[in-house]
């Protein structure tokens, strides 16, 4: 049964927002105690939390303990432990160089992180916890005011996170709003001074229209079709071994996932061999039956991932129960670039396999799509390395894993044109939550 969630007009958003101004306004969130306070309450709030977390993540979406603990609480724990590391160096002035001959002898300058005032963090279904407290951490550690809200698609998490959040945050500059996109678009209305989406393309639009009402700057987490290149020399075995763990996990419901793969038609055979295999070994003669392996998040995907499947050759899988929200992992082969599956991304679990040519026509084939968010490759090959490097852009180009360069706190993630706008993690979420300050002083005598 679907939540429903309080009305939030305008006048009460606006009202929302003004009192946290009023709170980042005040200097309580500037001092490094401060948003070291935050930080480790944000932490407690996730491990002292786990079994709470994951009974809501296992009803909104099939996830079980371990893929929890691993992808939800432990990933966001990494983040915020990089913070309560490296924040007071990162926070340090950093001194420039005066080599102007005109300017005053004794001028001195430099640049500091200065907090950009009340941020919106609007957040997705699939990963409802680490796409949304990762960013929320990363605004609190730049010294900023908060409203966090979560997606209303994973009711039993937001219901939790309603609960936990202003009990363990500080409730004068962390706010936390529920509900679906009327509540959202009250919020958009407000004159915030960052707004942080990650989500699909179409909403994107949406919130940087909004956001450009008050000339609002917007950090946009998207996704794309990612694409990934399979080499002839690779080892197939070890190629379909990974390229299962991480297309599969979450039932493919992850921004990053690989969507389909490139490689010429004696690879495509092995690899779909090899990949029969490695889904075998990851849940089982019967997916449906494992408990490592998750569900749609709800009908409306369900549906539209349905129909994806009547495209190609479906190769494995291809089960589907709508009553459970289930479709087995799906490899297609002989599939067309103008077929359905093509045309979007796809968000769950069914891989299209491609065949071309080359390298050079799988090239053209990725540049004549919208810039992905991530571009996977297995290859021996640093020739062809250095090529994908530089004749393609993607948000990043992963060669032997797909999906792990998330996970590192010291990369920046995000995506490129319709793949995102913007990156964070780690330091590069202080510098997306914060305003880099030019301070100049020159003396008077």
């Amino acid at each position: 049964m679907t939540t429903t969630y309080p009305p939030l007009t305008e006048t009460e958003a606006a009202a929302l927002v003004a009192r946290l101004r009023t709170t980042h306004r005040s200097g309580r969130t500037k001092p490094l105690a401060w948003r070291r306070e935050q930080l480790t309450r944000l932490r407690a709030l996730l491990t002292d939390n786990r079994k709470a977390i994951a009974e809501a993540l296992w009803a909104d979406l099939r996830k079980n303990a371990d893929e929890v603990d691993r992808a939800e609480i432990d990933l966001t724990v990494l983040e915020i432990d990089d913070y309560l590391e490296n924040l007071e160096g990162w926070l340090a002035p950093q001194p420039a160089e005066i080599a102007a001959p005109h300017l005053p002898a004794g001028t001195t300058a430099h640049t500091e992180f200065d907090p950009l005032g009340v941020a919106l963090v609007l957040s997705a279904w699939n990963y409802p916890i680490y796409l949304l407290l990762t960013p929320v951490a990363g605004a609190l550690a730049a010294g900023n005011a908060v409203v966090v809200k979560p997606s209303e698609l994973a009711e039993q998490t937001s219901a939790l996170l309603a609960r936990l959040v202003p009990a363990y945050l500080d409730p004068g500059a962390v706010a936390l709003v529920e509900g679906g996109v009327a509540q959202t678009t009250s919020l958009l209305a407000q004159d915030f001074d960052h707004v942080f989406y990650t989500g699909n393309g179409t909403v994107g639009r949406i919130v940087m229209r909004a956001a450009a009402e008050h000339l609002t700057p917007v950090t946009l987490e998207l996704g794309g079709k990612s694409p990934v290149f399979v080499d002839r020399d690779a080892d197939i075995a070890a190629v379909a071994a990974r390229i299962a763990a991480t297309k599969f996990t979450n039932a493919g419901q992850t921004c990053v996932a690989p969507d389909y793969v490139l490689t010429d038609p004696d690879t495509a055979g092995a690899l779909t061999t090899a990949l029969a295999r490695a889904v075998r070994d990851l849940y089982g003669d019967d997916p449906r039956a494992s408990d490592g392996y998750g569900r749609i998040v709800n009908e409306r995907h369900f549906d539209r991932l349905r129909k994806l499947l009547d495209s190609g050759r479906t190769v494995i899988g291809g089960e589907s129960d709508r009553a459970e929200k289930y479709i087995a992992p799906t490899v297609l082969l002989d599939v067309r670039a103008d077929e359905p599956v093509m045309q979007e991304e796809i968000f769950g679990p069914i891989l299209p396999i491609l065949t071309v040519a080359d390298l050079t026509e799988a090239i053209e084939f990725i540049n004549d799509r919208d810039k992905p968010l991530a571009l996977y490759a297995f290859t021996g090959n640093e020739a062809t390395k250095s090529r994908l490097i530089a004749e393609t852009s993607s948000g990043a180009v992963n060669f032997g894993l797909p999906i792990y360069h998330l996970t590192v706190p010291a990369l920046p993630f995000g995506g490129v044109g319709e793949s995102g706008m913007g990156n964070y993690h780690g330091r590069y979420s202080l510098e997306a939550f914060s305003h880099r300050k030019t301070v100049f002083d020159a003396p008077l005598t």
